[in-house]
């Protein structure tokens, strides 16, 4: 049995670094995937106190899911057209450079496990080259 789709929540630094993520299959909404995805990141990162996150995690679920702050970045409302945000494109940046791997042009894994596995090893071979150019 094939996993049909998947969600894919990100805790990253302010660099783009991943901490912490967590894959699940598509119909669970984004405030419930955000809320597991904090409780998840407390027992191996406590230190972690303020999180940036999008108005798709606005709402009691997420802010009251643990200790750490949510605060949500939203748009101006003066604003026309597209605009990159300081602290609301991190994630989707992260994405993006998860994305130049061929593998995960597709959700082609069976196991929400696996799916996890190998955005970790892509996560890390960033953080390699990242490392070899200094």
């Amino acid at each position: 049995m094939r996993l049909p789709c998947a969600t894919r929540h990100a805790l990253v630094d302010t660099d783009g670094r991943l901490i912490k993520l967590i894959v699940h299959p598509a119909d669970i909404q984004d405030r419930d995937g955000g809320a597991a995805l904090l409780k998840a990141s407390r027992p191996p990162f406590p230190f972690v106190e303020l999180v940036f996150a999008d108005s798709a995690y606005a709402g009691e679920r997420v802010a009251n899911a643990t200790c750490i702050t949510v605060q949500i970045v939203r748009k101006p409302d003066d604003q026309i057209g597209f605009k990159v945000h300081k602290r609301r494109w991190v994630v989707e940046r992260f994405f993006a450079w998860i994305g130049r791997n061929r593998r995960f042009l597709r959700d082609v894994e069976r196991l929400i496990a696996s799916a996890e596995a190998f955005l970790y090893a892509a996560s890390s071979v960033i953080l390699l080259r990242r490392m070899a150019r200094c």
